[in-house]
């Protein structure tokens, strides 16, 4: 069986991770992506709220339904979790009215992901300035997720994101972990991670969620996708839970 699961994604930066998650999950599964508009490259919040407008995310979604996806990932977490829960879950809903299809963000990606491992305690290594981070954490916490370290590098843009490399990644990744965490997440959809996944986890010890790793998952599970995959973390050893009809609806428990 195939599932598809629609990437709609701000800009250019790391879109690459996802044919690069298409070939680490082998046949069967597409992620194809639709670029929505970016009118300017800054994670700054009065352009986080326009990059993820209602009538910006529509346009792309309705782009996405031309590949025959069956599910549509909002692949920005920033542009989800500056609006806060409830205007994350609005966004959502919008979406799903444009398509009629399951949809998601990775934002709430992050809180089902922590949920299927069972997560209460978390670092959170981001690249974002401090205000916006700190926002991340807000909508974590809202989940019921406790943020024991968080860590700003204080990267204004998307494109500066999406130069950092390997070393870099995996540098700034085992810096800013704790001890007291049960996992490390690295929130922005602009940095490259999924060819890591594993290396981070081992480098670590522990679980490592990442921004699009997580939509991915988010994705394929809303579009029925409930096996197991190897070279992508923890998160994707695990069986799918049940796939639901949106994202917004639980603040901790069930993924659905």
């Amino acid at each position: 069986m195939s599932h598809t699961a629609g990437i709609l994604y701000p800009g250019y930066s790391a879109e690459d991770d996802y044919p690069t998650l298409e070939g680490l999950l082998g046949g069967g599964r597409r992620l194809p992506l639709v670029h929505t508009l970016m009118r300017e490259d800054a994670h700054r919040v009065d352009a986080l709220l326009d990059i993820g407008s209602p009538d910006l995310l529509a346009d792309g979604a309705r782009q996405l339904l031309e590949h025959g996806v069956q599910s549509v990932i909002w692949a920005c977490t920033s542009g989800s979790f500056v609006f806060g829960w409830q205007g994350a879950r609005d966004q959502v809903e919008t979406l799903q009215a444009v398509t009629g299809l399951p949809t998601s963000s990775t934002s709430f990606a992050f809180v089902h992901a922590a949920s299927r491992l069972g997560l209460r305690r978390v670092a959170v290594a981001a690249t974002y300035p401090a205000d916006v981070a700190e926002a991340f954490v807000a909508f974590l916490a809202a989940a019921g997720i406790e943020v024991v370290r968080l860590s700003s590098r204080g990267i204004i843009t998307a494109a500066e994101v999406g130069t950092l490399g390997r070393e870099e990644v995996l540098e700034f990744a085992a810096a800013n972990d704790d001890d007291r965490a049960e996992a490390l997440l690295l929130p922005d959809t602009a940095l490259h991670s999924v060819a890591w996944l594993d290396e981070l986890e081992t480098r670590l010890g522990k679980p490592v969620l990442t921004a699009n790793q997580v939509s991915a998952w988010e994705g394929l599970r809303l579009a029925g996708d409930r096996a197991v995959h190897e070279g992508l973390g923890t998160l994707f050893r695990q069986a799918a839970a049940t796939a639901g009809t949106q994202a917004g609806g639980e603040r901790r428990g069930s993924p659905d």
